[in-house]
């Protein structure tokens, strides 16, 4: 194969990588890190719009407790930590829109 050519292909790879994952919704920082039962967190990133997600959870790789979504755009949910969650750490995971996926974020919730 001539140098060019692959060049291209693998262009073309990445392109399509990239637009497959335009739409994946993102989260990339908690707000506070650290809280309690009832208290109001902001979890932001990007695609987190309700035609993007459905439910948000917060998962210890175990245990996934559902928290109630106070507000959402496609930049920050805020959300309230639910009173039945126990102390330690969760990572967020969100249930797409369409109920297809559950995709663990990689940031981290402290309850106390």
């Amino acid at each position: 194969m001539k140098p060019g050519f692959v060049s291209l292909l693998m262009a073309l790879a990445l392109s399509a990588a990239l637009v497959a994952f335009q739409g994946f919704p993102r989260v990339t920082t908690v707000e506070p890190d650290t809280g309690k039962a009832g208290d109001a967190v902001s979890a932001k990133g990007e695609n987190l719009d309700k035609s993007s997600i459905g439910e948000l959870y917060l998962t210890d790789g175990k245990n996934d407790t559902k928290v109630k979504i106070a507000e959402q755009s496609g930049t920050e949910i805020k959300f309230t930590v639910p009173a039945s969650i126990k102390a330690g750490r969760y990572h967020l995971m969100v249930l797409t829109a369409n109920k297809a996926s559950m995709i663990e974020q990689p940031v981290v919730f402290t309850v106390e």
